[in-house]
């Protein structure tokens, strides 16, 4: 996250910003208008993805303030020097990569979603089927991956409720 603050690199510190704080996949990215964006009601319209039906998920206010605060200089949110939409960012996240210790082998977008994802899971929550509609996952047999980690926060909080009730019968 520091690497990401502290890089120059605007659109690819934002898109990286962006994937961290809503899950969205590397193509949605790429291909995200600002006319998907509706800041208004605080949803952002995913079109065509890889799961085929457009789909629509939350814009929470970490993202909101992502995109406030981006350059609007073409029709598409992130884009190249030319105006382009991105069709690779590898490079330009590379940067940030090295600046954070992080080795070559980390796909920065899908890895930074499976955060996301992760974070959610492991919270204790996000039921699994919330999940899926957040990942736009197609079939829930995807989004079960993280279910081990919704486990372990289970039994952490078995482990409280176990705490708690030995407090009370010492104190």
């Amino acid at each position: 996250l520091k690497a990401i603050d502290e890089s120059e690199d605007t659109q690819a510190a934002n898109i990286m910003r962006m994937a961290l704080y809503t899950g969205m996949r590397r193509g949605e990215l790429f291909k995200l208008l600002w006319s998907d964006v509706d800041f208004e009601r605080g949803f952002i319209n995913i079109r065509d993805p890889k799961g085929g039906v457009s789909q629509k998920i939350p814009l929470n206010e970490e993202a909101r303030e992502v995109l406030k605060n981006h350059p609007s200089e073409s029709d598409h949110v992130f884009t190249r020097c030319d105006g382009e939409p991105f069709k690779d960012i590898h490079r330009r996240v590379n940067a940030i990569k090295a600046a954070a210790g992080i080795g070559a082998n980390f796909r920065a977008l899908h890895g930074l979603r499976h955060v996301y994802a992760s974070m959610l899971a492991s919270s204790g929550k996000v039921d699994m089927y919330t999940l899926q509609k957040l990942l736009t996952h197609k079939s829930p047999i995807m989004t079960q991956r993280y279910a081990h980690l919704q486990d372990e926060a289970l039994r952490r909080a078995s482990n409280l409720a176990g705490n708690i009730i030995k407090d009370a019968m010492e104190g």
